[in-house]
């Protein structure tokens, strides 16, 4: 076995993937800039970083099941005055994911809700966090089919893994008199221990008429609120403002957008 061969076979070993694949590259990289063999070696180790961050930003981004790829630096907070642009970068920062808290983004259609949550929710997977995103009425369906095929438990369990939560849209359709106390459910089990958060239409006084039930709903309302960030959107329709306009070019789910890259990883 060569020298170069013996070497390729203990990076696989170690599983140093980003070195193996770009040894020579390197390797001239560092004799153009004239490294030693300290800086060198820390040229190695930040390339192998970069790119198993990549791939980690990518898993993420594919399990969080995101409908589309959106950044904050896309939302034109000029358009939504009533928006504190401070007030979102600080929740996009993730102290409330790790505080296990909620978030609640709250406006009529088309104000940039989903939009935000999708920013914030890639944000938390490129800080190291787990999340996952689902539209209200999605997610209670799945939790209705457990339940009736005696799998709820397991399926608590997977909305309850995630470090974040996403439930989008509640409030669009009310919930079946049974699928209110799987809802429950599942805020409890987060409550204190898993970040949400939580776009919809409806002001949370409302929330007694999309569950059905006031008891439940005070009972939902009373975890979510209790440690949570209120954030109401006033304002136009983006949508309906953009009719004119052509469409935007269309990106494929999950996939990572050029501001969500790694700096140093391989393409």
């Amino acid at each position: 076995m060569s020298e170069h061969d013996h070497l390729i076979a203990m990076l696989n070993r170690l599983k140093l993937t980003a070195l193996r694949d770009q040894l020579d590259s390197l390797i001239d990289e560092a004799g153009r800039r004239e490294l030693t063999i300290r800086e060198a070696l820390a040229l190695f180790c930040e390339r192998e970083i970069a790119r198993r961050d990549q791939r980690r930003i990518d898993m993420g981004f594919g399990l969080a099941r995101f409908p589309f790829v959106r950044d904050l630096a896309g939302f034109d907070f000029a358009a939504q005055p009533s928006l504190d642009k401070a007030q979102i970068r600080e929740i996009a920062s993730g102290g409330f994911i790790a505080n296990g808290e909620a978030v609640l983004f709250l406006g009529p259609p088309g104000v940039g809700k989903t939009h935000l949550a999708v920013a914030i929710g890639q944000e938390a997977i490129v800080a190291g966090y787990s999340v996952l995103f689902s539209p209200a009425a999605a997610l209670v369906a799945q939790l209705a089919k457990a339940h009736a095929d005696g799998r709820l438990e397991e399926r608590l369990l997977h909305y309850a893994k995630p470090k974040l939560l996403i439930v989008d849209e509640l409030g669009y359709l009310p919930f079946e008199p049974d699928a209110v106390h799987l809802f429950f459910q599942l805020v409890f089990r987060r409550y204190e221990k898993g970040a949400m958060l939580v776009t919809s239409n409806r002001a949370v006084g409302e929330w007694s008429n999309v569950f059905g039930d006031p008891v439940v709903a005070t009972a939902i309302l009373d975890r979510l609120l209790h440690h949570c960030h209120v954030v109401t959107i006033r304002g136009d329709s983006y949508r309906l403002r953009r009719l004119d306009r052509p469409p935007p070019e269309r990106r494929n789910r999950g996939a990572v957008p050029r501001s969500f890259r790694v700096f140093g990883a391989a393409e």
